[in-house]
């Protein structure tokens, strides 16, 4: 194994400060003589990946120097690009070319599903990668886990807008999503108050509704979160009650795409991917048609949705991703894995990976969310850190 290699990819959907972390990574390796390896497209790059003699792969790797990461943190997305890739749960439509013709060697989940961990061990052992920092949410960091559980020294790195990784306070992205959001409100105030409308902004958060509370908490609105089905007919009261208190006459609510109503399900569509997740259907749309039939108002809905996950990071997210490389690098130095960089108590720290089976993090409704206005607690918050939640 060549020493001092340190392999690093990112998983999921991009967010602002990705290319932060990288290119921290690779500085701060470089400090302590260490050289990194990016892996390209997330863990497909790792399974699709067809090593020649000399260990190399062009098409999924690409060795990061000071020099060819210099400027990357000025902008969003990820230089390494990203997958929604499961190495545990491979389809055999989607098992890479160089495999097709060996199927009888690989481990079977079940009819046409295969595992190819063996192929990532495999893999990483032959590119001499002494340690994999993995930067991902909930999904990307629970096949991490699986990885140190197989004996791979493994530092994961949460990223997830939705906020919603296990034993941390913060993600990567998440305060972004939040300005973002809430510079989208602002200036959609405009529109939607000159034709007295009720505004109904959609917002990521499949299970968790961190992202719509907090962006609900700096805009002063209403929010509906995965983790509290609401009242159809108590909300429209609401935002009637809003309206007739506006001296502009409209009102304005955002919703997680996770959110329900009571006597409703979530509207999904389409196939799974690898990691059991179907689409979710627009729940703006959905809400729009009912408040109009319970009100006779019109509404406007926007999708306050990819357009948060796109270009630079804010002050908050490059800090703190510049500060999860570091740590993360610290950790490969002193030879300690199976961590993840994290926020707890409001002070940085090395916290276990989250187990697989664990799920998201949700909103602790009974501390943050007041259930009878939909609105977000602002009381009794000294002595509570920034993110006003535990992990």
């Amino acid at each position: 194994m060549r020493q001092g290699l340190i392999g690093i990819l990112t998983g999921g959907g991009d967010v602002p400060g990705l290319n932060s972390i990288i290119k921290s990574v690779v500085y701060r390796a470089s400090e302590i003589d260490r050289r990194v390896l990016g892996i390209r497209l997330g863990w497909e790059g790792l399974t699709h990946m067809n090593l020649n003699d000399q260990g190399e792969d062009p098409q999924y790797l690409m060795p990061l120097t000071r020099q060819n990461t210099r400027t990357i943190d000025r902008s969003g997305g990820t230089i390494l690009h990203t997958s929604r890739a499961h190495p545990g749960r491979v389809s055999e439509s989607r098992l890479p070319a160089y495999l097709r013709d060996q199927k009888s060697r690989l481990k079977i989940v079940k009819e046409n599903i295969y595992d190819l961990t063996d192929v990532v061990l495999n893999n990483l052992e032959r590119l001499g990668i002494e340690c994999l920092v993995a930067i991902g949410g909930d999904d990307t960091i629970s096949y991490a886990s699986l990885l140190h559980g197989q004996g791979f020294p493994v530092i994961a790195i949460p990223k997830t807008m939705d906020n919603d990784v296990r034993n941390t306070e913060y993600c990567i992205g998440f305060a972004t999503a939040i300005t973002r959001a809430s510079m989208a409100i602002t200036r959609q105030r405009t529109t939607v108050g000159s034709h007295e409308r009720i505004g109904i902004f959609r917002i990521f958060g499949r299970d968790s509704g961190f992202t719509a509370l907090y962006t609900a908490y700096a805009t002063s609105i209403r929010c509906l979160i995965p983790e509290y089905p609401f009242d159809l007919r108590h909300l429209a009261d609401l935002l009637m009650e809003d309206k007739r208190n506006n001296p502009s006459n409209y009102a304005l609510v955002v919703i997680s795409e996770g959110a329900v109503w009571s006597g409703n399900a979530v509207i999904e569509y389409g196939d799974a991917d690898a990691y059991g997740h179907r689409k979710k259907g627009n729940i703006g749309e959905a809400l729009g048609d009912q408040l109009r039939k319970l009100t006779g108002e019109e509404t406007v809905i926007s999708d306050l949705t990819y357009d948060l996950r796109s270009g630079e990071p804010d002050f908050m997210d490059k800090l703190i991703a510049t500060t999860f490389a570091n740590i993360a690098v610290d950790l490969i130095s002193d030879r300690v894995h199976g961590k993840m960089t994290a926020i707890q108590s409001g002070k940085y720290a090395a916290a276990d990976i989250p187990e697989p089976m664990a799920g998201p993090r949700q909103v602790d409704v009974a501390t943050l969310y007041n259930t009878n206005r939909y609105r977000p607690n602002y009381s009794s918050k000294a002595g509570l850190p920034l993110f006003l939640t535990t992990c």
